[in-house]
């Protein structure tokens, strides 16, 4: 099983940063992405970044480069939520995961793995009733791959709070472990179900 992650967005994509411009999206999450290949690779996981550079690559790209690796693959789409233009700070915080409208049962089950890793960790979990831990939503990384594939908003770029945690050590090693911790659950449950 390959192990694909996508972060999300390029260094010329407008906006994506926090209004004081301390946290910028780019940068975020290949780090937070680089962190968890590493951490997957330290496992025996194979595990890559289909963007290795800064700048942003197509959607259709990505979803061509993750497509080739066919079905024995999961992909994970990292980025940080914003609530409003990137201008001013607002209120809303938390984390949350999401899958496309046409999910496979994997995508869900990727999906619920990692929702439950952060709620075992005290992290608020944005989701769309208490029964649900996940969002589903018609975005396009998430639709148009052919294995299992979710869509993670780690926390939001234009809460103070968050972008304190976000920046902290102990906030981007919690984000990390969320990711890794959720997708070797995931990994150990297909196998069993295999």
């Amino acid at each position: 099983m390959k192990i694909l992650i996508d972060n999300g967005h390029g260094k010329e994509t407008p906006g994506k940063c926090s209004p004081d411009g301390r946290l910028k999206e780019y940068a975020y999450t290949r780090e937070i992405a680089d962190r968890v290949v590493t951490g997957l690779q330290n496992e025996g996981i194979d595990a890559q970044r289909i963007v290795p550079g800064e700048n942003d690559v197509a959607l259709f790209e990505r979803v061509r480069r993750v497509n080739a690796f066919g079905k024995d693959a999961i992909l994970v789409s990292i980025h940080c939520n914003a609530m409003g233009n990137g201008a001013e700070w607002m209120s809303a915080s938390g984390w949350s995961v999401f899958v496309g409208v046409n999910a496979s049962m994997n995508s869900k089950r990727l999906a619920r793995q990692l929702a439950q890793v952060a709620l075992n960790r005290k992290v608020k979990v944005r989701r769309p009733s208490p029964q649900k831990l996940y969002w589903t939503a018609n975005f396009y990384i998430c639709q148009k791959t052919n294995c299992p594939a979710v869509l993670v908003e780690n926390f939001f770029q234009d809460n103070k709070e968050d972008v304190e945690f976000l920046l902290s050590e102990e906030g981007k090693q919690c984000v990390t472990n969320i990711l890794l911790e959720g997708i070797t659950n995931y990994l150990k449950e297909y196998q069993r179900n295999m």
